[in-house]
């Protein structure tokens, strides 16, 4: 199911359910209306599921950077 996906990655980089919708979705409420019981379309949770990917790709891909450097 794609909300607990998102309440594991909201935990995991303390990131606020408000930005998680701007940044994912373009719509701040995009959380919040999922935990009302909001059913996104599939073509929006593959890009929301590939949003995730690719920030948890991004910070690997920056913490391997930063570890060469230091």
């Amino acid at each position: 199911m794609l909300i607990r996906s998102i309440e594991k990655f909201l935990r995991y980089h303390e990131m606020p359910p408000t930005k998680f919708g701007r940044l994912a979705a373009h719509d701040p409420r995009f959380v919040l209306d999922l935990r009302m019981g909001r059913e996104p379309r599939d073509r929006t949770e593959q890009r929301i599921r590939g949003f995730m990917e690719g920030f948890e790709a991004a910070r690997s891909e920056a913490s391997k950077e930063a570890a060469h450097v230091g």
